[in-house]
């Protein structure tokens, strides 16, 4: 029997995640189908229950149900556990698998698609919400010179370095985080400081807002990160008049479905042909 995965969302019709995965399955031979479910916001435990019963064996979560995923998981990821959200579900034997392969997409995208190594690098992630949570664990892994994450309420972002910084005595001890390297800040705080890469997880693409941030965040041969794809956001405009290198998050996008796609079959698709067709559409 074709096995059968979906992506749960509210809304959903927008997703590109069915015709990502139709191309990873036919690309690797997968009997899979895999399809788009709009859950009611006060129904998505009975909505994923209702697919596991008709025989689903996977699926991706988007908003606004990551962390109700989070939840109903009965085992987690480490990156999930440190996230506090889910963005895949794995049904099996022992119960409900909850991971969440958002941070490694983007770190996958970054630094094979836009060649951009992170090591050693001063890193800026512009937000504190669900979107930045999701990155964090996976960009320390990567062993920065430092992550700054800042957000219009500072206290939000310190709360979130805070609990990090906690949760990093899982790192490697080379990857030893103190306050020097990890911190949170408001966004009045960045005056003066410059970055070599400067990551968007803030909602601001969605509506055009522009985020009060100077221009000189932007170092020279910086790469600028807007995690919103399929559209130009102020924050690329900012960016590409400071003459940094900017990339939307498609490839972020593909990379974390890439990422899902093994954890569910076992085969690692190439992604490459797959962002070329999403970029052509």
């Amino acid at each position: 029997m074709t096995d059968r995965y979906a992506v749960f969302g509210h809304p959903i019709a927008h997703s590109q995640s069915p015709r990502i995965h139709t191309l990873f399955a036919e690309q690797t031979g997968q009997d899979m189908r895999y399809q788009a479910i709009l859950a009611p916001l006060d129904g998505f435990g009975a909505s994923v229950q209702a697919f596991i019963a008709a025989g689903g064996r996977g699926a991706n979560v988007t908003v606004p149900f990551k962390e109700e995923a989070c939840r109903l998981a009965a085992r987690l990821s480490e990156p999930a556990r440190a996230a506090g959200a889910v963005n895949t579900l794995v049904f099996d034997e022992n119960g409900i698998f909850g991971d969440n392969t958002d941070g490694a997409g983007i770190v996958r995208d970054i630094r094979h698609n836009l060649r951009h190594e992170i090591a050693g690098k001063n890193v800026l992630l512009l937000g504190a919400g669900g979107a930045a949570r999701g990155t964090v664990l996976p960009l320390l892994r990567e062993n920065p010179a430092q992550l700054i994450i800042a957000n219009r309420t500072a206290q939000k972002a310190r709360l979130l370095a805070d609990r990090f910084a906690s949760a990093s005595a899982s790192l490697p001890a080379a990857i030893a985080v103190d306050p020097p390297r990890l911190r949170g800040c408001g966004l009045t705080d960045l005056a003066g400081r410059r970055f070599d890469i400067v990551i968007n997880a803030t909602s601001a693409g969605l509506s055009d807002t522009p985020l009060d941030i100077s221009d000189d965040v932007f170092a020279p041969n910086c790469l600028a990160y807007e995690m919103v794809y399929g559209r130009q956001t102020s924050f690329m405009a900012q960016a590409r008049k400071a003459n940094a290198q900017v990339s939307d998050g498609l490839g972020m996008l593909v990379e974390q479905a890439a990422a899902a796609f093994y954890l569910w079959r076992g085969v690692q698709p190439d992604t490459a042909p797959v962002l070329k067709a999403l970029r052509g559409a």
